[in-house]
């Protein structure tokens, strides 16, 4: 097995690193004390990242996007993990691959501009009933004559508040809803029917919106589906692998190791009973337990992302990576919060935001509950392959 990373990745993954610090981590503090983040350093900042090649990268270059697979992806997501997903999602852009599946004029008004930052797309699928059981959507739609009238409710929905335009996931044919029949419906944001019913506040993840979003009698073009209709919940899933690596795994390991870096130099200079706190079996055992945990996770994600590269389907693995990465996080930020002592509980440092916003990782994507039981499942069926 060859682990060497290219010289272009390198330099690549440096460069944003570099700009994440320099640029981005400036702007968490106001952010989290605000729940938004400041519109003018937003633009600013952007327009940057922007101009350094650093907005989309995992779309394709046929498309406007940076070209980057699944591998060089997490790589890059290793290093946006060190900052707030509101900053990752407003400064380099929450651009969904699934969104390639446009064809025809719908690349023209969706694709390109949310490629290009000029247009903000938001994923609606979980329900107040379905939340990791996706399938089990209620929301729907059917034909009358050239348009579809979706009816339903959605909630938790990221940027579902400053969304352009949302897809939808709906029940489109509910006798065939066990092998099909659920469709990807594309709306805009001033159609009528289409509502905003709140924002839904949250312990963590401040900076952008949570929506509840409702749909009453919404007329929408019978064009207006991404991917074929009857197929919106495969299109979604021949996706989900390389976002859940990416955003959860990926992430995971670099917040992980922003938080045990903290630890690190804590360590070294925190002075009781006279001498460094580095010293203490106690705190040597949390930063060896956390730089272990993380470099486990890590090449987890990398080993998984590859065999996505090249056209594996490491489905079992991505769960396995799913549930390890979301909670490795939370543990290495209850390590750093208590080397820390009472500066890790304030508002002073980083750590208490972290610890919060880690919690939802759990959560969302699939609860850790629910991967251990298809993990299981698969392994009760044809055994464990490595």
């Amino acid at each position: 097995m060859d682990f060497a990373i290219s010289d272009e990745m390198k330099m690549v993954t440096e460069a944003i690193g570099r700009f994440v610090r320099e640029k981005v981590q400036p702007l968490e503090q106001e952010t989290e004390e605000n729940a938004r983040i400041p519109a003018d350093k937003l633009a600013a900042v952007r327009a940057e990242a922007q101009s350094l090649g650093f907005y989309a990268l995992n779309m394709s270059e046929e498309v406007g996007g940076g070209g980057l697979g699944v591998l060089d992806m997490c790589l890059v997501e290793e290093q946006l993990g060190q900052t707030s997903d509101a900053l990752i999602r407003r400064i380099f852009g929450q651009v969904y691959p699934m969104l390639e599946r446009f064809d025809g004029p719908l690349r023209d008004k969706y694709l390109y501009p949310t490629v290009r930052g000029d247009k903000i797309c938001a994923m609606a699928i979980t329900e107040p009933g379905a939340g990791s059981d996706a399938a089990a959507i209620r929301t729907n739609a059917y034909l009358d004559g050239d348009e579809w009238v979706l009816n339903g409710t959605k909630h938790f929905i990221s940027d579902g508040d400053i969304a352009d335009y949302v897809i939808v996931m709906a029940v489109t044919d509910a006798e065939k809803r066990a092998r099909g029949g659920i469709s990807l419906l594309i709306v805009d944001k001033d159609t009528p029917g289409f509502k905003v019913a709140r924002n839904q506040p949250m312990m963590g993840h401040r900076g952008y919106g949570h929506a509840e979003l409702t749909f009453d009698d919404v007329r929408i073009p019978k064009g207006n589906v991404l991917g074929p209709v009857g197929e919106g919940f495969k299109v979604m899933m021949a996706n989900v692998g390389g976002i859940r690596l990416g955003h959860i795994g990926a992430r995971a390991v670099g917040m992980a190791s922003r938080v045990l870096e903290l630890m690190r130099q804590h360590a070294a200079t925190r002075q009781q009973f006279g001498q460094p706190i580095g010293d203490f079996q106690m705190v040597q055992q949390m930063i060896a337990d956390s730089a272990t945990e993380i470099f486990a996770t890590r090449m987890m994600v990398l080993n998984t992302a590859w065999e996505e590269d090249n056209g594996m389907d490491p489905r079992d693995k991505v769960s396995m990576v799913k549930v390890q990465a979301s909670e490795m996080l939370g543990r290495v930020a209850d390590r750093g919060i208590q080397v820390f002592g009472g500066y890790g509980f304030t508002k002073e440092l980083p750590l208490e935001r972290i610890y919060r916003d880690a919690r939802v990782t759990r959560i969302y994507d699939g609860t850790s509950e629910v991967h251990r039981m298809l993990i299981a499942r698969s392994v009760i069926k044809r055994g464990l392959s490595l």
